[in-house]
């Protein structure tokens, strides 16, 4: 098993579609979030959205780490600030899978050669802008020549957002051809490294299968599910400091290892690391909440000895 960290790392505009108000305040949080990272060994994978990547305070604050091989650049392409801009914004648009494929290779084909040009490296890894993955996004992506995909959040319906279902996905590491990203092929293009989610109470498909039967029909109307809810029962559990704790990301992790998970794959947006931006981090004492949640759990991942690995390295080792 190896870790992966994975950060949406992004302008401060969180939940707001804009093409040109677009302020990177949060990047300087990453400097005291890497010396967490370097204390305890791990190199992060920094998926970057277009107005950072095309900022010079950020392009010096991340160019700083990656050339000295602290980290990983990648892409994460926000699809209402990347051009062209040849759509209406809205929130169907703000999913790259809803885009026609045509205009998905031109939005993902800028922030590639942005990237190349400013950090001077090719990326090989990514992940879409709210989770908006589809085989048209694949297919652009093995034509720009990616290796791994990082969108698939398994458990997770975003279809009330006009995203894709995840429910049923693998909780592993696969190979997946560009036409079919569920399932595994083994001569497969491109690979997927899925984020970490699971249930507590382990086996997370059967979970996962009461929990959403506790939603509906007779225990819908009985309001089971939100007793069960409060209770701590059958609740899915992200890698993530935005949503848990220190100790149930370690339990949802002792798990996953016991189970034989290929990997541990943490997320979280960089607008959380500052207070102020999103609803994961409101004020101060917040802030430095979720920094301590950052490094209690990377020092149980020390304790354990698990390796950490950047996205595209578990990729070539997978491979």
């Amino acid at each position: 098993m190896k870790l992966i960290v994975t950060i949406d790392t992004e302008e401060d505009n969180w939940g707001k579609y804009s093409r040109i108000d677009n302020p990177v305040e949060n990047i300087k949080k990453v400097i005291p979030l890497q010396k967490i990272f370097d204390r305890y060994g791990v190199r992060p994978t920094y998926l970057i959205s277009y107005p950072v990547a095309t900022n010079p305070e950020c392009i010096e604050i991340l160019k700083d780490i990656l050339d000295q091989g602290r980290c990983e650049i990648g892409t994460h392409c926000h699809p209402w600030n990347t051009p062209p801009f040849d759509e209406e914004i809205n929130e169907y648009n703000s999913m790259l899978s809803n885009l026609p494929e045509s205009l998905v290779l031109q939005k993902l084909q800028s922030l590639h050669e942005v990237i190349c040009q400013n950090f001077g490296v090719v990326p090989v890894s990514f992940r879409a802008g709210r989770w908006g993955f589809s085989p048209s996004v694949a297919r652009c992506l093995e034509k720009l020549d990616y290796k791994v995909d990082t969108s698939v959040s398994p458990f997770v319906d975003w279809r009330e957002y006009q995203g894709v279902d995840f429910s049923d996905y693998p909780l592993n590491a696969y190979r997946f051809d560009p036409n079919d990203i569920k399932k595994q092929e083994t001569a497969g293009a491109l690979i997927q490294v899925p984020v970490t989610i699971g249930y507590p109470q382990g086996d997370s498909y059967k979970s996962h299968a009461i929990a959403e039967r506790l939603r509906s029909g007779f225990f819908k109307k009985m309001h089971v599910h939100s007793v069960v809810f409060r209770l701590g029962l059958f609740n899915k559990t992200w890698l993530s400091p935005e949503y848990c704790t220190a100790r149930e990301m370690i339990k949802i992790s002792s798990i996953f290892q016991r189970e034989g998970i290929s990997h541990l794959n943490m997320t979280f947006h960089s607008t959380s690391l500052m207070h102020g931006l999103t609803l994961f981090n409101r004020n101060s004492a917040e802030e430095k909440k979720l920094f301590q949640r950052i490094e209690d759990f990377l020092k149980y991942i020390s304790d354990q000895k698990i390796e950490s690995s950047t996205l595209s390295q578990f990729a070539t080792n997978l491979r």
